[in-house]
């Protein structure tokens, strides 16, 4: 589990330094976080560039997350954080709560320009984090129109606009930006499943293991709802029970083992295993 992961296309080396040049421009940055991987979701690079800055962290994909495992890190993140959403962006009204939250932020910038003796300019607000987590979806809500493309594979949006929010806030949107590297595995696996990195950054074979050590530790009746599996045992045998409960056989009418891992980590994605959080606070 030592081994580097190194994933840092030219794209993003770009956008780093455009996020790089853009951060003096703004007064608060919004940085979006997985909930259901929210540490491995923090990107370093884009930290040390907006620590000067007053941040809202906002988890999302909520709805895919384990709701006991959110509190914990809503409360671990408030310490650490200006403020703290959730949001679910399958829902509205989410988008009403984050502008208020980016306004609160910035009432001391107005406060400081009232002094001056100068009119109240709109809050700028940079919006920042890993490929997937959601950022487009939310832009989109709160500028209520396509303001970002929207696509369900990391990298997706490129380049940087501004989107006017209200007459108090505008926006700055930013691609998807990954750490040049990781670690350990773990963290670029919990990437992957998530959709955040390519996922033939590691074989289906470590994931589909990864997954399964996991999911036997923390949530071992996850297969059971979907598959009928009601103990996880090793990575064959469960591979070999969801072939046999989907039919799914390759050429030669055997288990197709290939087929039934990648079903398995798309369904893990997809949130139809449950509500699965992949880091635990404390542990």
């Amino acid at each position: 589990m030592a081994q580097q992961i190194h994933w840092f296309p030219g794209h993003m080396n770009k956008a780093l330094n455009e996020v790089e040049t853009k951060v003096k421009l703004v007064d608060v940055v919004i940085e979006l976080l997985d909930a259901r991987a929210p540490l491995s979701s923090i990107n370093e690079n884009l930290e040390k560039l907006i620590q000067n800055k007053k941040k809202l962290i906002v988890l999302t994909k909520i709805d895919l997350a384990d709701p006991e495992a959110t509190k914990e890190w809503i409360n671990f993140f408030k310490q650490k954080y200006d403020s703290v959403l959730t949001l679910d962006l399958k829902k509205s009204g989410g988008e009403n709560i984050l502008s208020k939250a980016v306004i609160n932020l910035g009432k001391d910038k107005w406060a400081k320009e009232k002094a001056k003796g100068m009119k109240p300019q709109p809050i700028r607000a940079m919006i920042i984090g890993i490929p997937n987590v959601g950022k487009s979806s939310l832009i989109n809500r709160i500028a209520k129109r396509k303001a970002a493309g929207v696509q369900n594979k990391p990298g997706f949006t490129r380049g940087e606009q501004w989107i006017k929010v209200n007459q108090d806030f505008l926006l700055l949107d930013t691609p998807g930006i990954l750490p040049m590297s990781y670690e350990n595995q773990k963290k670029a696996a919990n990437l992957a499943l998530i959709g955040s990195i390519r996922e033939d950054i590691l074989p289906n074979e470590t994931l589909g293991e990864l997954l399964l050590a996991y999911l036997r530790n923390q949530y071992p009746s996850a297969l059971f709802s979907r598959f009928g599996i009601e103990a996880i045992g090793d990575r064959l045998v469960v591979l070999n029970q969801i072939s046999e409960k989907r039919k799914l056989v390759d050429g030669v009418g055997q288990n197709d083992l290939k087929r039934s891992e990648a079903l398995l980590l798309k369904e893990f994605k997809d949130g139809l295993l449950g509500q699965i959080t992949l880091e635990k606070y404390g542990t």
